[in-house]
C-alpha cells in the first residue's frame, strides 16, 4: 500500500521536464526506495516538505496498524547523510574537486559489528587449531565484503584485514607460548598468510569494489501487474 501510494505520486509527477517546473515554482518531489519494513523517502524540496510527507507516510500505514519508528525515523539532509541497510548514504566533496558527488560506504555501525565478529571468533578459548579458526573466519569475512562490494568500500575492506591479521597472530602468540617469532611465521605464516593445512586467510583488501551501479530499472518488483512487472529505480 505505501508503495502504490508513493508510485502514484511519483508517476504524477510526469517526465524530468515536469519536474524541474514544479521544483522551480517551489514545490517538493519526492520517491520512495523500500527493503522490508525499511524504506527512505528522497525529497527535492525543503524541511518542511520532508515533514508533511513524513507525515503522510504515517496516515497511509495506520489503516494497516503501522506505525513509524520514532528511533528510526529521521529527517536529514543528504550532506549530513544517513545510514540504511548497513550502509552510510552522504553527499561529500571530491578530494582535489569542487564537485560533490553522494557516496555509500559502510557505516561505523556496520564496521564495529564485524570487528566485534572477528574479535569473539579470535579469542584464545573458541578455536583449537589455525585451520579450524580460518574455516570459521573466512565465510564471515567473505560475506561481509560480498555485501559491501558495491561502494566505496576499499578503505573498510584494508581495515577489516589488518584487523584479522592482527587479531590472528596475537591468537597464534597466546595458542602458542613457548614458541618465538621466527618459528610461528615459518609455521603458520608463509608470505605473511596465516596458513594451516591448506586453509589460508581471506584477503578483504583483494575485494573488487564496483562504485555507482544504477541498476533501479533492470531490478523488478516482487509483484506482478496487469501489464507485466513494474520496475523501478531511485531518482
Amino acid at each position: 500500500m505505501l508503495d502504490e501510494h508513493f508510485t502514484a505520486a511519483w508517476e504524477g509527477f510526469g517526465p524530468p521536464w515536469t519536474r524541474k517546473k514544479r521544483t522551480r515554482n517551489g514545490l517538493a518531489t519526492w520517491r520512495l526506495v523500500r527493503y522490508a519494513d525499511d524504506f527512505v523517502v528522497l525529497v527535492k524540496g525543503t524541511r518542511a516538505h520532508a515533514e508533511t510527507l513524513r507525515e503522510e507516510a504515517a496516515a497511509v500505514l495506520a489503516p494497516m496498524g503501522l506505525g513509524l519508528s520514532a528511533a528510526k525515523t529521521r529527517i536529514t539532509h543528504i550532506d549530513e547523510g544517513f545510514d540504511f541497510l548497513g550502509f552510510r548514504i552522504q553527499r561529500r566533496r571530491r578530494a582535489g574537486t569542487n564537485q560533490r558527488y553522494v557516496y555509500t560506504y559502510p557505516s561505523k555501525k556496520a564496521l564495529a559489528a564485524i570487528v566485534g565478529k572477528v574479535r569473539t571468533l579470535t579469542h584464545r578459548t573458541a578455536n583449537r587449531s589455525l585451520a579450524v579458526l580460518l574455516y570459521r573466519l573466512n565465510p564471515v569475512l567473505r560475506g561481509w565484503c560480498a555485501y559491501f562490494r558495491h561502494g566505496v568500500s576499499s578503505h573498510s575492506f584494508g581495515y577489516l584485514e589488518a584487523y584479522a591479521w592482527r587479531r590472528i597472530l596475537r591468537w597464534l602468540r597466546r595458542r602458542h607460548p613457548h614458541s618465538n617469532w621466527k618459528t610461528l611465521r615459518r609455521a603458520f605464516l608463509p608470505g605473511w598468510h596465516p596458513t594451516q593445512d591448506g586453509v589460508v586467510m581471506f584477503q578483504p583488501s583483494t575485494v573488487r569494489v564496483s562504485r555507482y551501479r544504477y541498476r533501479g530499472y533492470h531490478i523488478p518488483t516482487p509483484w506482478a501487474t496487469a501489464t507485466g512487472p513494474t520496475r523501478t529505480s531511485v531518482a
